[in-house]
């Protein structure tokens, strides 16, 4: 089949409205849970950390995207830049990242995390997958191994 048929099928393939509807709900179910403030608190009591529930996500964003301003995390998180701000330097104080001018840009200081903020990261990460096992106790590795290829397929494709 030719790039243009390939094309015009992929335009035209339209997909069972029951499917997706239960795929959107799926979806709304998981974004639901995963904001829930308890497993934010679950996952700090895990880790045995102390950290402000409100300032642990954005240290686990510039540890997987710094280094990053904080238009970008704002923007990455949904809430003010305002507010980001102000969080950033409790998470400066405390140690955790440190700002820096950026390089190409020298109007906007950039995150990244420090060696006590890796520390931390690291023990979150840990806490996480204990907290991933009980939850997929009864998942064999293909079934991981399938979910985490598609999730990563559809992350890519809704940020295209």
């Amino acid at each position: 089949m030719g790039s243009a048929s390939k094309a015009t099928k992929n335009v035209n393939n339209a997909h069972d409205s029951e499917i997706l509807r239960g795929l959107h709900a799926a979806i709304i179910d998981l974004v639901d849970e995963i904001n829930r403030p308890r497993r934010d608190d679950r996952l700090i009591e895990e880790a045995g950390i102390p950290l402000d529930r409100a300032l642990f996500p954005l240290l686990a964003r510039v540890w997987r995207y710094g280094p990053i301003g904080v238009v970008e995390l704002a923007d990455r998180t949904g809430r003010d830049h305002t507010t980001i701000s102000r969080q950033m330097t409790k998470l400066e104080e405390l140690g955790l990242i440190e700002r820096k001018p950026s390089m190409t840009d020298r109007r906007v200081r950039e995150a990244t995390v420090t060696e006590k903020g890796q520390e931390m990261v690291d023990l979150l990460n840990a806490a996480r997958e204990r907290l991933a096992n009980r939850i997929l106790v009864d998942w064999t590795d293909e079934d991981l191994a399938q979910l985490r290829a598609l999730l990563r397929r559809f992350a890519d494709d809704l940020m295209r």
